[in-house]
């Protein structure tokens, strides 16, 4: 696919040299073959851009600009390529586990590189050809995120059903040797690669210090649409219990060895097992907040520093619905702010996911659906908060293409998706600054807020 530009950028040094539909070619004599050639070679502040007109005609042009500044070209695709699927069966891929009828784009696995360094998507590196892992490491492509698993060469092929899945570690230690960072997860599987295969992997890991930055290890989810599937079985409380203090008893090793945990539980792991979340200055930087690890418990940081600042609350009665493992969280957290504020009117609601099933309990699974008809004949007061991460952010809709105006309108409440943060959650709950709500469709769920807020 040619690197077609769409737009130049108002401040771009071509906005008057060239034009969108030209092709871009090479930047200082390298040839740009997508996204991270572009972006690493238009870093200098002296570049030398060679185009090619719809015509056929190339040119050349000289520039200067700041250093590390954007060069304001805008392509027909972000990636200036065609992301690269997953060549992976993993045994316990949650896209297999989706129902038919859905959307064409929730079935496609994306296994791209390029993702993971400019969106920190998580990559198995089965993908990978020996000139693209020399390219990483010539442009210092740096975090990358892994998909580990596990470092049994044989167990990984297994799990990941993929022969060269088993190259993993080779190839990480080429990563480490030339220095990328590598940030790594374990979907952890009970009866596959927990207990000694997860010691293993760990021990294998830690091995590569200070390369290997940071491992979470997070539970598989299991839904209900399994036939044909590998047998898996969820996380017990036990189990999920053993597994925590597995992983921090390493964790502690790694500290005294280190001076860094390196790994972690994912928050779903403390709720499964119904622990107490570490205290946040165990989280050291926080670097996999991404991937639901400590993420409540900093969540609960801010909103406690929230409260110390507040004022008192506008008193609109409100609820808060979430999946069923984190709802006692924030029963948790309104007991904290009513006893700042004793006139605080508001009430958790836990959401069965009847959708997926029930071994599926994290909001951000949580489908339209099974919000509406587990709501609608409850005591709602006049606004409902929710996890942002239950809505598709462009087309403000749930996993299961129920939109935001359609839960707006079954519930005759209006609905504000809130970010995984404590100050915005207490900013939303005590009605100082609502979150703005955008819809795609004109006159629909952003009209219906602008009447209805009062």
């Amino acid at each position: 696919m040619e690197n077609i530009i769409k737009s130049i950028d108002a401040g771009s040094p071509l906005r008057h040299r060239a034009a969108p539909g030209d092709s871009l070619l090479a930047i200082n004599g390298h040839k740009v073959l997508d996204v991270l050639d572009y972006k690493f070679y238009a870093y200098d502040t002296r570049l030398d851009v060679a185009l090619r007109r719809p015509d056929g005609t190339e040119y050349r042009v000289e520039v200067r600009k700041p250093e590390g500044g954007d060069l304001g070209l805008d392509f027909e695709t972000y990636l200036m390529d065609r992301p690269r699927s997953c060549a992976n069966n993993c045994v316990f891929c949650f896209i297999d586990q989706l129902p038919p009828g859905m959307r064409p784009t929730m079935y496609f696995k994306d296994d791209d590189a390029r993702l993971s360094f400019l969106l920190g998507n998580y990559i198995t590196l089965t993908n990978l050809s020996p000139r693209e892992i020399e390219r990483i490491i010539a442009l210092h492509v740096s975090p990358v995120n892994v998909s580990v698993h596990t470092t049994n060469p044989e167990l990984r092929r297994r799990m990941l059903k993929n022969r060269r899945a088993g190259e993993c570690v080779e190839i990480m230690r080429r990563f480490a040797a030339g220095g990328i960072v590598m940030n790594c997860q374990i979907v952890c599987c009970p009866g596959w690669n927990d207990g000694a295969e997860l010691q293993r992997t760990m021990e294998d890991l830690a091995a590569l210090y200070p390369a290997v930055h940071s491992v979470s290890i997070v539970p598989l989810g299991v839904t209900r649409f399994r036939e044909g599937l590998e047998k898996l079985a969820p996380f017990t409380p036990e189990h999920a219990a053993e597994t925590i203090d597995q992983v921090t008893a390493f964790g502690d090793a790694c500290v005294r060895e280190y001076g860094t945990r390196i790994f972690w539980c994912g928050d779903e792991m403390y709720l499964n097992a119904g622990r107490e979340l570490p205290p946040d200055e165990f989280y050291e930087e926080h670097t996999q907040l991404e991937n639901g690890v400590g993420m409540l418990r900093l969540m609960e940081t801010e909103f406690r520093s929230a409260l110390k600042l507040s004022e008192e609350p506008d008193g609109v009665p409100f609820t808060i619905a979430t999946g069923t493992a984190a709802a006692p969280f924030f029963d948790g957290l309104l007991v904290l702010a009513k006893a700042r504020w004793p006139q605080l009117n508001g009430r958790v609601y836990a959401i069965e996911n009847d959708f997926f099933g029930h071994t599926i309990t994290v909001a951000g699974l949580v489908t339209g659906q099974d919000m509406i008809a587990q709501l609608r004949d409850r005591e709602l007061g006049e606004r409902i908060f929710i996890s942002q991460n239950m809505l598709r952010r462009q087309e403000m809709d749930f996993l299961d293409d129920v939109t935001l105006e359609e839960a707006v309108r079954a519930l005759g409440r209006p609905i504000y998706p809130v970010e995984e943060d404590g100050f915005a959650l207490w900013d939303a709950i005590s009605g100082d600054a609502l979150p703005e709500v955008k819809s795609p469709r004109a006159g629909g769920v952003t009209e219906y807020y602008r009447y209805n807020q009062n």
